[in-house]
């Protein structure tokens, strides 16, 4: 079988592995080689910022209504938000027990935020930056806040002209779908140059990383996630959470595609009876904000990024990148992996620079060969748990509300 007929995380374990071998027993060339992994990272910098521009702009704006089930979609939608924080907040706990760090390289341009009201400055300051300006220093924070106002002006724009975004939106996507194709050998030669330069223990310390995410995010799908059904259905949770971790988590986890799995889950709620008005409704928006494994992601490579630059995280700073985490997390791209690239939006909190954010998100690469999968999986069942959860609270409370005999 060729190479390039195999999926992309097999290609990614070769790279690995070749690149690995490379940086032990041929360390000069290893540096070399570390050429492709500076112009793979040059890549995602390049198309990072206007990937978030215009992805959010578009979803906000070609958002649909609710309908006439408006309220339990609110509901759920609520819900997909509490979730996101929920699992930052376990990212965040665990990281705190379990500290990470990794090799960066030039880790000593990062500079720690005085305080956290200067952290707050520099955030309001960004929102507030030119669009021009943000795309071409890659200010996230500039680029979100001109992605959610330009999606809501545009909400009133006409039908032909929204269909336009999106299909911007879609040709961005594809352009990120082209450079991850690229990851495989991007990441060789990461790994080349890491392992040449700082050894074996380097991939040690990158297992480690990608056994936290795993756990964060089975603790979100077996404790977190039971917890917000129970408190809703007053019933025990755990068998739709099982039921929605076969059918729906095992798919998405090898599909590595939250979009990709919205039929499977929309079959899913069906057989789960389900109102067809709710889920028709929260599975599609649930694909795309509905993003507790990224939120996961995002505070954990942040706050590993944070610790490798000796940045000291205070509570208060700790709970606003839980927030932010969160709400970047909606704009992830339905791309496998393309949590990874809103990374530097969180790391921006600490002042960390864009090009040691960026080698974050390298690091995030060569652990995605789980991480990615394990993500997906939690995305795609939590968006089938949540829609059922609702769907049970309002049908219980409307058989409690009708009036008893006739």
């Amino acid at each position: 079988m060729k190479v390039k007929e195999l999926g992309l995380v097999p290609q990614i374990l070769i790279g690995v592995t070749l690149g690995a071998l490379t940086g032990v027993l041929f360390p000069e060339l290893g540096k070399t080689l570390g050429l492709f992994g500076q112009l793979f990272v040059g890549m995602l910098k390049a198309v990072a910022p206007l990937l978030v521009l215009v992805l959010v702009m578009s979803a906000i704006a070609n958002r649909h209504e609710t309908g006439s089930d408006g309220r339990k979609t609110l509901v759920v939608l609520c819900l997909y938000l509490i979730g996101m924080v929920s699992a930052a907040l376990v990212a965040l706990l665990l990281s705190q027990l379990f500290p990470q760090t990794i090799a960066l390289t030039g880790a000593a341009d990062g500079a720690p935020p005085d305080a956290v009201g200067s952290v707050l400055t520099d955030v309001l300051f960004k929102l507030i930056d030119n669009p021009i300006n943000a795309l071409l220093t890659g200010n996230f924070l500039g680029c979100l806040s001109w992605a959610v106002l330009l999606g809501v002006s545009f909400r009133a724009a006409p039908a032909p002209f929204k269909q336009n975004l999106q299909v911007l939106a879609d040709g961005v996507s594809q352009i990120v779908r082209y450079v991850i194709r690229l990851a495989p050998i991007g990441i060789f030669g990461l790994v080349c140059v890491t392992v040449a330069t700082v050894g074996v223990e380097a991939l040690a310390n990158y297992a480690n990383l990608a056994v936290l995410l795993v756990a964060a995010m089975l603790v979100m799908a077996l404790f977190v996630n039971p917890l917000l059904v129970f408190l809703l259905t007053r019933s025990n949770p755990y068998p739709i959470v099982f039921r929605c971790l076969e059918e729906s988590g095992i798919t998405a986890f090898f599909t590595r595609s939250s979009a990709a799995n919205i039929p499977v889950n929309l079959n899913l709620a069906k057989k789960l009876g389900i109102s067809e008005e709710l889920y028709t409704v929260t599975i599609p928006v649930g694909a795309t904000v509905n993003m507790s494994g990224a939120a996961i992601t995002i505070t954990t490579l942040t706050l590993a990024a944070a610790n490798t630059l000796g940045i000291e995280v205070s509570l208060a700073t700790a709970l606003l990148l839980c927030v932010i985490s969160a709400l970047s997390a909606c704009g992830a791209s339905g791309v496998p992996s393309g949590s990874l690239l809103l990374i530097p939006l969180a790391c921006s909190l600490f002042g960390i620079p864009l090009d040691v954010s960026m080698q974050v998100v390298a690091v995030g690469f060569i652990i995605s060969v789980i991480q990615d999968s394990a993500e997906t999986a939690l995305n795609s069942s939590t968006d089938v748990v949540y829609s059922y959860a609702v769907d049970r609270w309002r049908k219980s409370e409307t058989q409690v509300s009708q009036p008893q005999g006739s």
